[in-house]
C-alpha cells in the first residue's frame, strides 16, 4: 500500500490545518491508520489512530481535545488550536494486522506553527 499524506503548511498559533492520507489504488477498509510526527531533533511520536472498520480512535495526550482523526473516503487529521510545539513533519501509516504494527508509511508533510 502506498500512502500519500498532504495538507501541511504554515499557520499561526491558534490556527487550524487539515491533513489527509490517501492510499493509492485501494481503500483503507480493514486497516488501522495512524498519524505520527517528528519534530526537528526529536524522535517520531504517535499522534492519533483510527480503525477504518468501526471507527475506534486513539489520541496522544498532547493532542486530545485539539486534534480529530476521522474518515470520509480517506483518513483526515483535523488539527485545531495549533501550538508552536506541534511543528513537525507529519506521517501517516497503515496497519493491516489489527495489532497497531504499522507496516506501510507515507512520506511526510510539514506542519509549521508560528508563534
Amino acid at each position: 500500500v502506498q500512502l500519500q499524506a498532504s495538507g501541511g503548511g504554515l499557520v499561526q498559533a491558534g490556527g487550524s490545518l487539515r491533513l489527509s492520507c490517501a492510499a493509492s489504488g485501494r481503500t483503507f477498509s480493514g486497516y488501522i491508520v495512524g498519524w505520527f510526527r517528528q519534530a526537528p531533533g526529536k524522535e517520531r511520536e504517535f499522534v492519533a489512530s483510527i480503525v477504518w472498520n468501526g471507527g475506534t480512535t486513539v489520541y496522544a495526550d498532547s493532542v486530545k481535545g485539539r486534534f480529530t482523526i476521522f474518515t470520509k473516503s480517506t483518513v483526515y487529521l483535523q488539527m485545531n488550536s495549533l501550538k508552536p510545539e506541534d511543528t513537525a513533519v507529519y506521517f501517516c501509516a497503515a496497519d493491516d494486522s489489527g495489532n497497531y504494527k504499522y507496516k506501510y508509511w507515507g512520506q511526510g508533510t510539514l506542519v509549521t506553527v508560528s508563534s
